[in-house]
């Protein structure tokens, strides 16, 4: 008997752990090294996941070195992180794309930047989970390295992200300006460290407009 009542009960916790799990809002953070946060402490989308609370699941698909371009020498398009990302039919979808495209071997292609990313973000708004789609501003470049170009990326892709949100009517979160003269969170001129992943999360979550969990009484 004793032994069919504690059966009886974990069957209770699973179906109530699954019921949890599926009620939680689930966002999406797509990019390229930046999200991805590798060899970091904490990356960002491990520090938006605890601004969120527990009403989130925030999941980080982030690959290095990825573009937006398809036409790119690692266009993100190809990965199956991206056909991870569209299967989990998130709520909501935060994309940091764009520094890798400033190289001279992808920017090459810069006239169909905007059409590919507008099609990008498309491919999330037709999702039957009809989520909010946030595009991100890069991040400012402080050292030309790994064949990424800060002029590149300060003029021209900075301003194709905003077009991008405009086309697809999304909102844009601004990363480029909370980063301006503070390279010391960086630990390259170009990838946050793990106080700049923080700062990132933060500002994130500032653009998402989601009111902070009261945290728990004692």
């Amino acid at each position: 008997m004793k032994k069919q009542v504690s059966l009886f009960l974990l069957l209770v916790l699973l179906v109530c752990y699954g019921a949890s799990a599926q009620n939680k809002i689930k966002v999406a953070c797509v990019g390229n090294s930046i999200t991805e946060g590798a060899g970091l402490t904490q990356p960002y989308p491990m520090v938006l996941q605890q601004l969120l609370g527990d009403g989130y699941e925030v999941r980080n698909y982030g690959m290095g070195g990825r573009t937006l371009l398809k036409k790119g020498d690692f266009p993100f398009w190809n990965e199956s992180k991206y056909q991870d990302a569209l299967a989990w039919n998130p709520d909501i979808v935060i994309i940091k794309l764009g520094t890798n495209d400033s190289k001279p071997q992808n920017w090459k292609f810069k006239d169909e930047f905007i059409p590919d990313y507008v099609q990008f973000v498309n491919s999330f708004k037709k999702l039957p989970s009809k989520p909010k789609v946030y595009v991100c501003t890069p991040v400012p470049v402080f050292e030309e390295k790994f064949s990424i170009r800060k002029e590149v990326v300060n003029t021209e892709v900075l301003p194709a992200v905003k077009k991008v949100a405009k086309k697809t009517k999304v909102k844009t979160i601004d990363l480029y300006t909370p980063f301006l003269g503070k390279a010391d969170l960086t630990y390259d001129g170009i990838h946050p460290n793990d106080a700049g992943a923080a700062l990132l999360a933060q500002e994130v979550f500032k653009g998402l407009k989601i009111k902070a969990p009261k945290a728990a009484s004692r």
